[in-house]
Formats: structure tokens, C-alpha cells, sequence
């Protein structure tokens, strides 16, 4: 593995590998948590953007289709075992392009997992200036409470958090969905009851990009509601690792 592959729970027994993209201005450690809960089930395989942590002195990536390139050139080798995609957020538009990738290289994924984003075929709702201005920023990373509101009274920390949340927006803003072929795999998408962004239709929507069975999974919470329903979400993953038991509703 490379700068762009972090794997905090090696597990070559594991049934499967999880690819984890992170969520706009995030970085590989928030999936920390996750790749734990599953780990004896499946081995996270959490991609690191540039730009951020111990790549901070890398430029950012401008084109979301460089990011699924490298990720997928940077994967270990699996050992026979399927793959499955998981992204939160911005994440979830990259986990989608790279089942589309790997779909139409023949190798699709066993499944793809969305949370907190609305399907990609909507239209990408006018929510900051493009390009955003440091205030347009804080307040978007206040509405999502992803970041402690105390913190982001803190030059030096809006010094490190900016700038990748900046380019990552620019990435989101500079693409354009373009129809295709459904993916065959199964899609499962999860959301916050209480998410400001994202609306359960527009999550709704993302059955359209299957042909296979999808799910949407309502839980309590907000833009990151991910970390309050650790074990939930481990179990659900657990669930589409092939070969296993068929799989009850969580």
C-alpha cells in the first residue's frame, strides 16, 4: 500500500475488504472507529486524501476521477476475497464512481454502501458560493456539526481545517453526473433523521442507480450520525459480506 491506502486493522482473514472514502475536508482517521467494529468481518481499507495529515505537504486532488484512480491503483492485493465500498458524504459520491469504475472493468463490487449524501442524480442544490469564502466554510461545518463549534473559534485550527474542506468542495462542485448503465450490486444507503442536507427522498433516489436490491436505513441523528451507531452500521456491513449467513433486517 501506498500514500493513499490506510489500513488500521490488518485482517487477511477477513471475508471481505472495505473501501472507505471519507467525507469532504476528512481525512482517513474518522473511519478509525468503523474499522474496528468490523474488523473479523471485514478489513477497511480507508483512503487518505492529499493535503491533509501526514500528507499535508501534497497538493490537493482537483478532479474526483483522479482520486477513484489512485485508490484503485493503491489496493492491496485482495487474496480472492470480494470487495465492497463504503463513503460518508462527499465519500459517497466517490464510493459510487468507483463501483461504476470497477462495473465497467467487469470486477463490480459486492456492494456499495452511501451515507449521508443524496443520490448523485440530483441536482446539486446551490448551498455555498462557488468558490465559498472562509465564512461561507465555517458556517456550513457549523450547520453540519462536524467539527466541535468551540474549535472553530481557533485560528490555528480553521488554519488546518479550511483549506482541505476548500478544495474538496471544488472538486464536488466542479462535477457533473453523467447517466450510465445501473450497477447490478446491492446498494444501501443511511441517514440522519435530523440531517439539514440531506433530505430522505434525495436518499430515496438512490435506488435508481441499482438494478440490484437496495436499502435505506433512517437513523437518529444528524449530518454525522455515523458515530452513534457504530455497532448498527458494522452489523449491516457484516450482513452483505458474501458467503455469509442470508442476511435478516437490522
Amino acid at each position: 500500500m501506498d500514500n493513499w491506502i490506510r489500513c488500521y486493522r490488518p485482517d487477511p482473514d477477513a471475508g471481505a475488504q472495505l473501501l472507505c472514502f471519507p467525507h469532504a475536508g476528512g481525512s482517513a482517521s474518522g473511519y478509525h472507529p468503523l474499522s474496528t467494529r468490523v474488523a473479523g468481518t471485514a478489513e477497511a481499507l480507508v483512503v487518505q486524501y492529499p493535503g491533509r495529515h501526514d500528507r499535508i505537504a501534497e497538493p490537493f486532488s482537483e478532479r474526483l476521477g483522479d482520486v477513484v484512480d489512485a485508490a484503485l491503483a493503491s489496493l492491496p492485493p485482495s487474496g480472492g476475497r470480494p470487495l465492497m465500498l463504503f463513503g460518508h458524504s462527499m465519500g459517497a459520491i466517490l464510493a459510487f464512481e468507483t463501483a461504476r469504475r470497477l462495473a465497467a472493468e467487469g470486477r463490480p463490487p459486492a456492494a456499495l454502501f452511501v451515507s449521508g449524501s443524496e443520490a448523485p442524480s440530483l441536482p446539486r442544490k446551490a448551498r455555498l458560493p462557488d468558490p465559498p469564502r472562509d465564512e461561507d466554510l465555517i458556517g456550513e461545518m457549523r450547520l453540519l456539526s462536524g467539527t466541535d463549534d468551540e474549535l472553530l473559534n481557533h485560528p490555528e485550527i480553521l488554519q488546518l481545517a479550511l483549506p482541505p474542506l476548500r478544495a474538496d468542495y471544488a472538486m464536488l462542485f466542479a462535477r457533473s453526473y453523467v447517466p450510465g448503465p445501473p450497477l447490478h450490486c446491492p446498494v444501501v444507503a443511511l441517514t440522519g433523521d435530523s440531517d439539514p442536507r440531506v433530505s430522505l427522498e434525495g436518499v430515496q433516489a438512490w435506488e435508481r442507480e441499482t438494478d440490484g436490491p437496495f436499502e435505506r436505513h433512517v437513523l437518529p441523528g444528524g449530518h454525522f450520525f455515523l458515530s452513534e451507531h457504530l455497532t448498527y452500521v458494522a452489523e449491516l456491513v457484516a450482513a452483505y459480506v458474501p458467503g455469509r449467513a442470508a442476511r435478516t433486517v437490522v
